[in-house]
């Protein structure tokens, strides 16, 4: 019975799909509208519902039908009206998202059409006005469109289930990217910057709540883009499965060992906080030096924990520094993609972050995570990841 409900539902959503289709392509026979009209409605009708169709697009025989009544309406108007109007570069249209929502066998079928109506558009006109440059533009989309199909049916995902699997991925990099809720007075901001703005990054943080102990790692992958997007999915969850034991960076490092990538190290920084003495201990692994602000002398100090990156060195050991978060303390974990510039010393890079960390002990740490990636490394071309850390002077 469940199984027969869930089929009649995925049915009525892709009539329902289909159904605003059709009635977008009917609309420019009603004269009151217009044909311009309709036209304006319909490009306005598919970038506003293009987050739906990805989600659930409609099944390939409907989004053939929709598209093919497009191209005869298309065909249709521009006969009865006018082809400044409808002109037949307008087809191109239906290839284009042809190419996002149908398979090739599907995209062929649909290709069969539009020659048809492109031959209709030849015989209509006279031998001097032929349609040449439209033609040219209805062929070239159609032979992208179709290039776009093959490549994603290769990889097994045809359609616009690639473009959903990617948002998935980069959704749950983002959910497990959100630090647990904490006690009242202590505060975690954490900010992870792609590269050149891009969907994915190579830095992405983990962590985990158990009573009083809250442990996070800070973690900067190889590479950086999808590549390093997808290594960090799969570390992610790896490393997220290895918070709690003991050694942890010793763990990850024998874990990124037996993956033996090609260009498969990354650093990391692991922070063990207990939330009810404020005493924390950090693991460094090949990754810059944590900053710690003390309220009491109104500086930023930097302690080094020591550690070759992980996936590098089988059996490496990772020594650890300590101190304690008092309230008003403040806590920087980053990655050297934040303070890392060619040609320029890290300390120089260093001293800027906490130049401009300084600044935050007047205004308040709230938000600062944030403005920080902002303001050092603005313009950076390597993922940024940073984590503030901080406990409110009074309860």
């Amino acid at each position: 019975m469940a199984a027969v409900t869930g089929s009649l539902l995925q049915r009525d959503r892709c009539d329902q799909t289909f159904a605003s289709l059709v009635m977008m392509t009917s609309a420019a026979d009603d004269p009151a509208r217009g044909p311009s009209g309709s036209l304006v409605r319909a490009l306005t009708w598919l970038p506003s519902n293009m987050t739906r169709l990805r989600r659930e697009p409609p099944p390939e025989p409907f989004g053939t039908l929709a598209l093919v009544v497009f191209a005869l309406l298309v065909t249709a108007m521009g006969a009865i009206s006018s082809r400044n109007v409808w002109p037949p570069s307008l087809l191109a249209l239906s290839l284009l998202f042809g190419g996002l929502m149908l398979s090739r066998r599907g995209l062929l079928q649909l290709a069969v059409v539009l020659i048809g109506c492109l031959v209709f558009d030849w015989l209509d006109v006279p031998a001097n006005a032929l349609p040449i440059g439209p033609t040219v533009v209805v062929a070239v989309t159609g032979l992208v469109a179709y290039e776009f199909a093959r490549s994603r049916e290769e990889i097994g995902m045809g359609g616009m289930r690639a473009d959903s699997m990617l948002v998935e991925l980069r959704r749950r990099l983002e959910l497990q990217g959100a630090l647990p809720p904490l006690p009242p007075q202590w505060h975690a901001e954490p900010v992870v910057k792609p590269a050149g703005g891009g969907p994915f990054a190579g830095d992405f943080v983990v962590s985990a709540l158990e009573g009083d102990r809250l442990e996070i790692v800070l973690v900067d992958v190889s590479g950086k883009g999808v590549e390093a997007g997808t290594r960090s999915l799969l570390l992610s969850g790896a490393l997220g499965g290895l918070l709690g034991t003991k050694d942890f960076l010793a763990a990850a490092n024998a874990y990124l060992m037996r993956q033996d990538w090609a260009e498969g190290f990354a650093t990391a920084v692991h922070l063990v906080l207990d939330l009810e003495s404020g005493t924390y201990e950090v693991a460094s692994a090949g990754h810059p030096p944590v900053a710690h602000f003390d309220a009491g002398s109104g500086r930023w100090s930097v302690q080094q924990a020591d550690g070759p990156a992980l996936g590098l060195l089988p059996g490496s050991t990772y020594s650890t520094c300590g101190g304690t978060i008092r309230p008003g303390d403040a806590l920087l974990l980053y990655t050297d993609g934040l303070v890392e510039v060619p040609g320029r010393d890290l300390d120089v890079g260093i001293d800027k972050l906490l130049g401009e960390a300084e600044r935050l002990v007047t205004r308040g740490f709230a938000g600062g995570a944030e403005v920080l990636v902002n303001r050092v490394s603005a313009d950076s071309t390597d993922d940024r990841g940073l984590v503030l850390l901080w406990r409110s002077a009074h309860q």
